[in-house]
């Protein structure tokens, strides 16, 4: 097993920044990618990063370069970097973890909720 906790949200202005952690623990050699999903009112949730072990990095094509994921592997925490956000990035943010053993298991975190609004 794989607990997901994550921190960070709140309410924002457009333009501001924020960042987001989720802290991870439990069964962990095994995970073999974490990823940040979102999901806003109405929508479907969908990835906005995803980092592997081995550090290669994935994500949404209209996000490159205003979100940044990375982990602290010392500290068993990833993070989402976002800047320049907009109202449109008003979403509850959830830490996916993958974990890779004779199949595959996803863990989620509770969300955190983002907020962009003037």
């Amino acid at each position: 097993q794989v607990q997901l906790v994550e921190s960070g949200g709140g309410l924002v202005q457009p333009g501001d920044s924020l960042t987001l952690s989720c802290t991870y623990s439990g069964r962990l050699f095994s995970i073999t990618a974490w990823a940040w999903y979102r999901q806003a009112p109405g929508k479907e949730r969908e990835m906005v990063a995803r980092i592997t072990r081995g550090d290669s990095l994935t994500y949404l094509d209209s996000l490159k370069g205003r979100f940044t994921i990375s982990k602290d592997s010392a500290k068993n925490t990833l993070y989402l970097q976002m800047n320049n956000l907009k109202p449109d990035d008003t979403a509850v943010y959830y830490c996916n973890a993958m974990e890779v053993l004779t199949a595959i298991n996803e863990y989620w975190g509770q969300g955190t909720q983002v907020t962009v609004s003037s």
